[in-house]
């Protein structure tokens, strides 16, 4: 049962609202209904309410399918008559499986009649009555909330823009520098703040060494802030071929919790001491390296490329803001389901990432000394952030009528394709419903953020 309801328990009546029949009873001769009512924080109460026939089908059904699972004396295995076992086993036997029968045929017919209910999660259902004479069972069913918005046109949103200035150019001129840069082996002084050097370690607290404490030929620059506190300042000042006991002391909140805040002493032998040597910026050197033809056209080059980074980035905090004031400015009841859902989407797109870092979610959870209790608690705002954002997207785009036409996907379509190089009739055979679904979304989002900026102050 637990597939499809949440849970089930016995409570006592309430006040209903509709009255529904699922069929036309002068008709069909169909007399199961069903009333609908309000109920708390974003949800529907369907009471279902089953004849004495309608109850006992629904029991001889899920006899049908379980009758297998009897064996009883001077009766076959699968064979056993369902009067036999409700004697044997009482006369609530299939009522379990007659419930479970009952509103999995309902409760998805009165969806497709009602389409004003929208479920979002599967529903708690509640036996009301259950005898032989018939069965009542309230579905409480979480629903999409209803959005109150706020004003989202005529607002005035605060333009983000970001200036390129020299020094971020010359940043990316560095990291080419960089890039490209050799090592040059030092000897006859002693290790300096900045240098590359090759060592040994081995780590040990209250005398016994531990897990990854130990290593050889282990490269480190200095300075980099790349070990424990105090590690790299104890190499400075030390000369090749000298073994030297360096103490530190763990951080409180270090991943391996059976080492934060423990005082070590690392055992460390420095083998080499580099330098690294950038190469000259020439015209001879950008032109090899990046294509321009000097110094002057590639520093143009970079900063044209910062402009265009820096105005999408800026394009992109902008619409953030926008959604944001009509985020806050807007009313909704968000039900406890939908933020559990996007937490769930929270931890699958952080174990994807960690994958590609060859990382276990539950590892990332022992490194950072959390369990997964904890983490979802820390990820609520977020998410419940994350789904009002959503769900007043939602509004804004039914209440505007904001949609993608064939014509929109096709013309995105032909700009993907010119993109890669293809035909669009080419292009349009490679892309797959889940693609054109994408697309078609990207499109709707693309619209609704013009829609937003024409009617709205951005200054």
């Amino acid at each position: 049962m637990q597939n499809l309801i949440k849970c089930v328990k016995i409570i006592g009546n309430e006040n209903k609202r509709r009255v529904f029949y699922l069929n036309d009873p002068e008709k069909t001769g169909a007399i199961m209904k069903y009333t609908t009512s309000q109920g708390e924080k974003s949800t529907v109460k369907i009471t279902i309410t089953l004849t004495a026939k309608e109850w006992n089908d629904a029991q001889d059904k899920a006899y049908e399918k379980n009758k297998g699972k009897y064996q009883i004396a001077g009766f076959r295995k699968g064979h056993v008559p369902k009067a036999i076992i409700e004697q044997h086993y009482g006369k609530s036997a299939f009522y379990e499986d007659g419930i479970n029968e009952a509103f999995g045929k309902y409760y998805y017919d009165i969806l497709d009649k009602d389409k004003s209910i929208e479920p979002i999660d599967r529903p708690d259902v509640a036996i009301d009555k259950l005898d032989e004479k018939g069965l009542t069972m309230t579905a409480t069913v979480p629903v999409k909330p209803e959005v109150k918005l706020g004003a989202y046109k005529g607002i005035k949103i605060d333009k983000v823009e970001y200036n390129v200035k020299d020094e971020d150019v010359e940043t990316e001129v560095q990291r080419l520098l960089n890039q490209h840069a050799t090592e040059e082996n030092v000897e006859g002084r002693a290790a300096e703040n900045g240098d590359i050097t090759v060592i040994d370690y081995s780590g040990s607290v209250d005398g016994k060494k531990f897990d990854g404490g130990t290593a050889e030929k282990q490269t480190l620059t200095l300075g980099s802030g790349a070990f424990i506190p105090g590690f790299e300042e104890g190499v400075v000042g030390m000369n090749i071929g000298e073994t030297k006991d360096i103490t530190v002391k763990f951080p409180e909140d270090y991943g391996a919790k059976e080492l934060a805040g423990k005082d070590a002493v690392f055992a460390v032998t420095l083998h080499e001491i580099k330098v690294k040597k950038l190469p000259e910026l020439t015209d001879e050197f950008v032109k090899d390296k990046t294509g321009d033809e000097n110094v002057e056209a590639y520093k143009n080059s970079v900063k044209e490329k910062l402009e265009k980074a820096n105005a999408q980035r800026a394009e992109r905090e902008t619409e953030d803001n926008i959604i944001k004031a009509i985020s806050s400015a807007s009313e909704v009841e968000i039900p406890d389901s939908l933020i559990e859902r996007e937490i769930d989407n929270m931890i699958q797109q952080t174990s994807y990432r960690l994958m590609y870092q060859d990382l276990k979610f539950e590892d990332y959870l022992k490194y950072t000394g959390q369990t997964m209790d904890a983490y979802r608690e820390g990820c609520k705002e977020s998410a419940k952030d994350h789904v009002k954002t959503q769900l007043v997207i939602d509004k804004i785009l039914t209440a505007e009528d904001i949609k993608a036409t064939e014509e929109d996907i096709e013309n995105k379509l032909k700009e993907q394709a010119e993109s890669v190089g293809k035909s669009y009739e080419e292009y349009v055979k490679t892309v797959n419903d889940r693609q054109r679904s994408y697309i078609e979304n990207e499109v709707i989002i693309d619209k609704l953020f013009k829609f937003l900026k024409d009617n709205n102050q951005i200054a």
